[in-house]
């Protein structure tokens, strides 16, 4: 790069320390995809899952000039959400739109690389680990991040997975706003229920709860959700007709129908990747990958961030997860080397 005939190594060489501040990072160009026929598979870190997460922890690391590997399937699990909220400065935006501004900025890190495939193998090296792609690329690192996601579990209800992130959701930071004072339904029972009940009634006066069989509530909580005017309906769920995911009615085992505008769904999920696992990670009671407070597993080297192993399921905290974990990998990786 040249500025007014001057070349970089000159601008340096001039300016000192405060000069070469405004010239780093390098180059900031166009997103680099591993080319599998020139690029070093040795990497400082790979982080398997692109998305909003693993996004964050890429672009800590990559102003950390740490030689990063984003390995990603391109199959986000919000990809039928038409919007997203309660992130500051994307409240609103669809998730590819923010998904793909995090791309942008990212890119133009140079130390960072792309690939486009399917971690499916994870193993322990001498040096750190290796990770295997569903092709048979290798690639290896000192440092693991596992950003992988979860996969929710559909129920075995007819329009469901259609209606499932528009019309059927499951956060009322993420989608309650834009319910409010609509006639909800709350699919769900037990503990989880009675835990959304007064976040959604905050939001709206026509609620009922759908417990898709027998009610399962302390005697305490049942008086609790009567007192707050909220009915329990105990029957099973057949179907919900909707109009391109667009909930209309809930149709029971008996035939009878009961119209809603909008239902909260509890569903159960399973882990994306199983590698974390394989490795020795442990995973919790509720299926996360657990970690400490600086998203440490209990594997030494491997950390994990977002849906994978917190509860707080949000674009906006899955962003944070994934910052403080590319700078706690720096950290150690900057005293290991120190």
């Amino acid at each position: 790069m040249k500025e007014k005939g001057i070349s970089r190594r000159q601008l340096i060489k001039q300016g000192g320390l405060a000069l070469t501040a405004l010239v780093l990072p390098f180059p900031l160009t166009t997103f680099t995809k591993y080319n599998k026929m020139t690029d070093n598979k040795n990497f400082d870190v790979i982080i398997i899952g692109g998305s909003y997460a693993g996004l964050s922890a890429a672009m800590a690391l990559g102003r950390s000039m740490r030689n990063v590997l984003i390995i990603d399937s391109g199959k986000p699990c919000n990809s039928q959400t038409p919007h997203s909220h309660n992130f500051l400065t994307q409240d609103g935006k669809t998730p590819k739109e923010i998904s793909t501004l995090g791309k942008q900025q990212v890119e133009k890190y140079e130390t960072v690389k792309f690939y486009n495939g399917l971690a499916t193998i994870g193993t322990k090296t001498e040096s750190g680990f290796e990770i295997t792609t569903n092709v048979g690329d290798k690639f290896a690192a000192k440092k693991l991040v596992f950003a992988t996601g979860i996969k929710d579990t559909m129920p075995d209800i007819k329009g469901f997975k259609e209606c499932w992130g528009i019309s059927v959701v499951h956060c009322p930071y993420c989608h309650g706003y834009e319910n409010r004072s609509k006639n909800t339904a709350i699919i769900a029972n037990g503990v989880k229920a009675f835990h959304l009940a007064p976040l959604v009634r905050n939001l709206t006066n026509e609620l009922t709860l759908l417990t898709n069989g027998k009610a399962d509530f302390e005697a305490d909580q049942i008086a609790k959700l009567k007192e707050t005017k909220i009915n329990i309906i105990e029957a099973k769920i057949l179907e919900l007709e909707h109009n391109n995911g667009h909930l209309e009615k809930v149709v029971f085992n008996d035939n009878t129908k009961l119209s809603f505008d909008v239902a909260y769904g509890v569903i159960p999920f399973t882990q994306n990747s199983d590698i974390p696992e394989k490795l020795g990670c442990e995973i919790t009671e509720q299926g996360y990958i657990k970690v400490d407070m600086f998203q440490k597993t209990t594997i030494d080297g491997i950390f994990a961030c977002g849906d994978n192993s917190v509860m707080m399921r949000s674009v906006a905290n899955a962003v944070y997860g994934g910052n403080v974990t590319g700078a706690v990998v720096n950290g150690f990786l900057s005293q290991e080397n120190f």
